[in-house]
């Protein structure tokens, strides 16, 4: 970023931090993606919280970002899925950087949830609640029943539609990117969209502009209307779906494709998703059957007796290769997270999933045409 563009950004997350800023700050342990526009936003959290640590998303750490945050003084920690589906492990690790503090969780894909009600109960502080920013960990705290205590959800605010829509055309770039690598291309090429979502929709509409005979699959059959009604041809399940894509793009935050689906996919078929592998594909049996090989930058082949198929960015979500920019439109849902944060810090909120009001959201929204919309 030009030293300009560093300083509007501080500006506006300063804004918004003096706008929302409770009376007394939390203590706060931020999961985020670490990428190169990130740092601002740490330190907007750093304005409404007392910042223990960051813990970047592990796929998704840019260098230049962990120095800069890590020279502004915030610790950052090694983050895992194990590190929180252990309730002991998760509790001894907030209560070595929090004993006795009041604290706010900032996740993004649901990793606190599995040690959610250990750490209400065994931490020595008070857990105020959890930001959810994916709809993903949406799913995975409302998953719990009635969660242990607030959790705030930005998922599915209309603050974050913009991110949504820009974030599946992303998908789409990069993928055709790499493809591209290999001298391939999508025009003429048919396609399996997994998921009808906000992003897959995206990225259904993208590929249809492109040229691609674009045929959706989602378990919800409200959503598979939706896509009908868009002019999209709707798999009846997912195998028939797979059967005639030379493309599938997985964009469910689920498991999308299990070791058995693979076998169904058409020789030379590439597949790409919108998340970590973890989450949508199930990968591990697969070096039983398939021999793997690079082929080119962030492409693996699988190959088998009479069978072979490519996986971009090792099934991981295929627009970070690319800086996974969706332009200011993200700083929307930054400033919610801290609306949200703040909103966790007056501690009046009852246990169960919560959104910020509408109110707020003009707040932050003409904040940000105040900066943005030049």
């Amino acid at each position: 970023m030009e030293t300009f563009e560093r300083a509007r950004l501080d500006a506006y997350f300063g804004r918004i931090a003096s706008r929302f800023a409770p009376e007394e700050r939390p203590v706060s342990f931020l999961i985020t993606h670490l990428l190169p526009e990130r740092p601002a936003f740490v330190r907007g959290i750093a304005g409404v919280t007392e910042l223990r640590a960051v813990l970047p998303k592990p796929k998704s750490v840019h260098a230049e970002a962990l120095r800069q945050v890590e020279s502004d003084g915030h610790a950052c920690d090694r983050l895992s899925r194990d590190m929180f589906a252990d309730p002991d492990r998760a509790v001894r690790y907030i209560e070595a950087r929090a004993a006795g503090r009041p604290v706010v969780l900032l996740d993004v894909g649901g990793y606190f949830a599995p040690a959610l009600g250990a750490l209400c109960d065994r931490f020595s502080g008070r857990l105020l609640g959890v930001v959810e920013d994916t709809e993903n960990g949406h799913r995975r705290y409302a998953d719990l029943g009635k969660p242990a205590c607030p959790v705030v959800s930005v998922a599915r605010s209309p603050l974050k539609d913009p991110e949504d829509f820009l974030v599946g055309q992303s998908v789409v770039f990069s993928t055709e990117a790499l493809m591209r690598g290999r001298g391939d291309i999508l025009h003429g090429r048919a396609a399996l969209v997994i998921g009808f979502g906000k992003l897959g929709s995206s990225i259904a509409r993208l590929l249809h502009a492109k040229g691609v005979r674009v045929t959706v699959y989602d378990i919800d059959p409200v959503r598979r209307t939706q896509a009908l009604s868009q002019g999209f041809a709707v798999a009846r399940d997912r195998e028939a779906g797979l059967k005639d894509a030379g493309l599938v793009l997985c964009a469910t935050g689920s498991l999308a494709l299990r070791g058995e689906d693979f076998s169904r996919l058409r020789n030379g078929a590439y597949v790409a998703t919108v998340t970590s592998s973890e989450d949508e594909l199930e990968l591990a049996g697969l070096p039983d059957v398939y021999e793997r090989a690079h082929v080119g930058d962030h492409i693996t082949r699988y190959l088998t007796t009479g069978h072979y198929f490519y996986l971009l960015n090792g099934g991981n979500a295929v627009n970070f290769l690319h800086g996974a920019s969706v332009g200011p439109f993200i700083f929307l849902v930054q400033a919610e997270i801290l609306a949200a944060s703040a909103a966790l810090a007056r501690g009046d909120l009852d246990t169960g999933l919560h959104e910020i009001s509408a109110a707020d959201r003009a707040v932050i929204a003409a904040t940000w045409l105040d900066y943005f919309n030049r």
